[in-house]
Formats: structure tokens, sequence, C-alpha cells
């Protein structure tokens, strides 16, 4: 260790947000006690992220006169340089390593050591825990940084690599009743554009687990008369493109891209592979979002967990990920949930998924769909859970506030008086008995959930970029404007347990499903072409 003690002399401050629950306040996580010694001698990375020069202008973004390039973003919105400037000497301090990850965020530093050295760095104490069968090194507690280092830390990830985050796909269970779906075909109910194209773009699949094979997409698409994509991989975080199996998170990430795709043909689609920790998302949306060379302009997200599974600064941080992209002309779209109104949290409480709850990405709900022919028959909100096979998420977030857009919205009061914030914003076809036929390695199978609305956006949203020759970026402020009422589908019927559909936008089908067509017309109008 460096020989000076500028940090480690001074009085230790908790860093706000960065707690984490005694494990016994964990009910139903599978955690156990202690299960192997903690090597100290390990190297592991953390992702530091610091506070900008200038904060973005949230009341702007959306705004098509407020949209920034890669570089003026930096400028404005880099790390700051005091900063820095202390991040430098406190890692030498501590005998750490420093460096900017390749495409990650300006204000994303890596610092690299060993477990004893961030532990002292960090004033944290990490043990290794069994979840599930698996090990997994955790923290109790807050981060404790050095008073001086106070107010310009964001947020320190990856000291505790416990998973984050869960799919949101859900294979059809067979019923007599069942019906399926190619995603041409959901594409064609809900009125995308007949031979429409989204040559030019590039959708960003965030992946957290998984992989997929090239076999399957070629036979998949050559099914559908259709070009088939060739992913561009990505790896963040040493995460890696790893097909297992169809019941794993391969069917996560074959359904992101054969729906995307399918719907969207001509689409590139880059592929952002990460670990599933708070530290792998939040880096992987980070790294989309400044992506220079693949440069997507809509990212589609099907992973999350309920808000109360996160920390404050890990929510911040990812949330701060979501606010670049909506400057920089970056449309994020999140599926919401399969697990109703509770969110799969044990006990009676109503929760929202995080990043879906974000205010500043496009969160969408599930609906059943049934055809007559090529016209839509019905479509109500989709709720399976008498059956045990899921409904979609939403309801009002405890973190985030009402955003202005939602304003008229007739939001439900949230229970904490810091949220607020609806979700979904918008839905479509997820129930697995109505379902999308998709190939996963190797099989044919049905997928629903509300991972298949986010690609199903996504690839709505490509087409709008390549038909309006201009990103969208962020869509809600547009979407939420009362002329753009005819738009969307309205879901009046059902429930997701807590939240029941009516007229205009309600908890669990948000403003509804898209007329893909006046979608489009919509947004062209919101950036004033």
């Amino acid at each position: 260790m460096a020989s000076h003690s500028r940090f480690s002399s001074q009085r230790r401050v908790a860093l706000p947000g960065s707690t984490r629950q005694p494990f016994e306040l964990d009910a139903g996580t599978g955690i156990t006690g202690k299960a192997k010694v903690l090597d100290a001698t390990e190297t592991i990375s953390t992702s530091v992220i610091v506070y900008p020069k200038e904060p973005l202008d949230q009341s702007r973004l959306g705004r098509p006169d407020y949209r920034l390039t890669q570089s003026e973003f930096v400028k404005r919105h880099g790390p700051h340089p005091d900063a820095l400037s202390l991040i430098e000497a406190f890692a030498e301090e501590f005998d750490l390593q420093i460096n900017k990850p390749r495409h990650a965020g300006p204000c994303t530093l890596h610092l690299t050591g060993t477990l004893a050295a961030l532990q002292h760095a960090f004033g944290v104490s990490l043990s290794m825990r069994e979840l599930n069968g698996e090990h997994y090194r955790v923290r109790e507690g807050d981060i404790q940084l050095p008073e001086e280092l106070s107010g310009h830390i964001v947020a320190v990830l990856g000291l505790d690599n416990r998973p984050q985050a869960r799919t949101h796909f859900r294979i059809a269970t067979p019923h007599a009743s069942n019906i399926s779906y190619t995603p041409v075909q959901v594409a064609q109910l809900y009125g995308f554009p007949a031979s429409a194209s989204g040559a030019g773009q590039t959708v960003g699949l965030i992946e957290l687990g998984g992989g997929f094979r090239q076999s399957d997409l070629n036979t998949y698409f050559n099914k559908l008369g259709l070009p088939a994509p060739v992913p561009t991989v990505v790896s963040v975080d040493s995460g890696t493109n790893s097909p297992g199996t169809a019941s794993g998170a391969d069917g996560e990430v074959m359904l992101d891209i054969e729906v995307s795709a399918a719907v969207a043909p001509g689409t590139n689609i880059a592929m952002y592979f990460a670990p599933n920790t708070d530290q792998g998302f939040v880096d992987a949306i980070s790294t989309a979002v400044h992506d220079t060379v693949n440069k997507p302009t809509v990212i589609s997200i099907s992973w999350g967990g309920p808000e109360s599974s996160w920390t404050a600064q890990a929510m911040t941080a990812l949330d701060s990920a979501c606010q670049a992209a909506a400057a920089l002309g970056v449309t994020i779209i999140v599926a919401c949930g399969d697990n109703g109104s509770t969110d799969g949290v044990a006990g009676t409480a109503n929760h929202v998924d995080f990043p879906a709850s974000s205010p500043h990405v496009l969160a969408c709900g599930g609906t059943t769909l049934k055809s007559n022919g090529s016209t839509i028959a019905s479509e109500v909100v989709w709720n399976e859970t008498a059956i045990g096979e899921g409904a979609t998420g939403g309801g009002v977030s405890t973190v985030f506030a009402l955003p202005s857009w939602q304003a008229n919205s007739h939001v439900p009061s949230s229970t904490t008086s810091s949220g607020g914030r609806g979700v979904p914003d918008v839905a479509g076809d997820a129930d697995p008995s109505t379902g999308y036929s998709v190939e996963v390695d190797g099989e044919a199978l049905v997928i629903g959930g509300t991972s298949a609305v986010a690609p199903l956006w996504a690839g709505l949203i490509a087409l709008a970029n390549a038909q309006n020759k201009t990103s969208a970026g962020f869509v809600n402020p547009t979407l939420y404007e009362s002329t753009n009422v005819k738009a969307f589908r309205d879901i009046t019927q059902g429930n997701n347990g807590a939240f029941s559909a009516g007229p205009g936008w309600d908890a669990c089908s948000g403003l509804g499903s898209p007329n893909g067509a006046l979608i489009i017309q919509s947004l062209a109008k919101g950036l004033g072409t």
C-alpha cells in the first residue's frame, strides 16, 4: 500500500443509497449461511460512477430542441474533474488500478484490486454465501467512503455479485385452447406498415445471461421468408454469448432477437452481454447508450426485478444512464414483469418492476390477443394467475415521482411520498396462451411474457426511425399527448390483481396496444417532421 494516508486517516461516511439489508431480513431468497471462505487475494473490478460536470435538464428531455451528440454529452456532462482527481489519488493510496472501460458512460470508472484492498478502500466486509445452490460474494450495510469523497460518487457497484434481475418470458403450457402467432402476424394485427424496413437502424438488446446460435436464427428466419440477422456481440464486464438450454436464459435472448428483427426486417441487432449483477446491468445499459461503433437508436430490455430488490444507488445509476439515452436521442424500452401487481414479492403489497419504473423508459405491459383472420377479435389484460401462468406487471412506483407527462393520466396515489410514476406506459400481446412462435436451441416453442412486448415495441420504433429519417428518442412525452389517443387500441377489460383496466391509461395496460402506422405518424409530429 502507498505510504501516504490521506484518505485512510479521514472519518468515514456512508455512501447514500448503498445500504444492503442483513440476510436474515431477505426471507424466501434461498440465502444460507457462510458456505465458502472468501479469497482475499482474488482480484475483481468495481464500477465507480461519479457525478458529472453538470446535470441534465430533465424538464427538457424528449424535446427535439434538446438533443446532444456523444461529443457534446461528454463535454457538458462528463465526469467532474474534481471527482476524477480525487478518485485517482484514492485509487493510488489503496493500491487499486483505475481505468475507463471501453464504450461505457463517461462518468463510469473501473477500480480493480484484490478483495482485501477493496474492502479496506470502501469500508466493507465481504463474505461468500450460497444462494439457490450457487456461491456469491455479498456484503451487508453501507459502503463507507472517506469523508473527502462524499458528494462526488453516485454509486460503487460490483462488490456484491448476487443476481440482480430475472427474465420476463414464459414458455406456453400446452392447452387445447392455445393459439400462437409469428411476430410478423402480431405486427400485422397491430397495423405495422406493410413491407416496412428497419434498414439503417440498430436495436440494442441487453442480455444478462444465455446466448444464441446463428444456425437457429438462420432456420427461423428462413421459415419466415426473411433475411436472418447476424447480431453483433458486445462483451460488457466479461459477459459472453453463452447459449445453454431453451428453458434457461436462451429463451429470453432468442425471443428478443426474433421478435425485434422479424417485425422490423433489415434492422441491425447489437447484443450487450453482461453478468446478472447490478454492476453488469448498469454497465450494459451505459455501454449501449454510449456505443459510438454500433450506434443503437433503440434499446430493448426484458430483464428486471422489484424496486424493493434494488439498492437506491444502483437505481440512481441505472436511471442516470436512461436519462443520458433520452438526451442522446436513444429510446429505451423495458418489460414490466410477469407476476401481476405484486411483482412476485411475497405478501399482499403491490410492487412495480425496475428498470420499467424509471421515468425515462417506455414500460411495456401485456395483453391476451385473439384474432379473427387479419383483424383483432378481442384484447384484454393478460392475467392467467388462476392457472399459475402469470399476469402483466403494473402499478405505481414507490421510488420515482409522477412525471409531468403523466400528470393527466389519473395515476393512483403512491404508497410513499417520493413515488408516483405509473407503470406500464404501453402494452402488447404477452399471454403465453396467445404467444409467439419462436425457435430456441433447435426447438420450436411458443413463448409469451412482457419480454415479448419490449422487442415488439423496439421493432416498431426502429421502423419509425427509418421512416421518419431521425431517431424518436425519448418518446413518452409525445405518446402521452391527448392528440395521439387514436394511435392506441385502448384496453378496457381485465386486471393484473390490484389494478383494473378502463378507458384511457391504467396501471395494467398503460395507454394500450399500438396502432403501428399511427404511432409512427405521432412520433413524426413529435419530432416536428
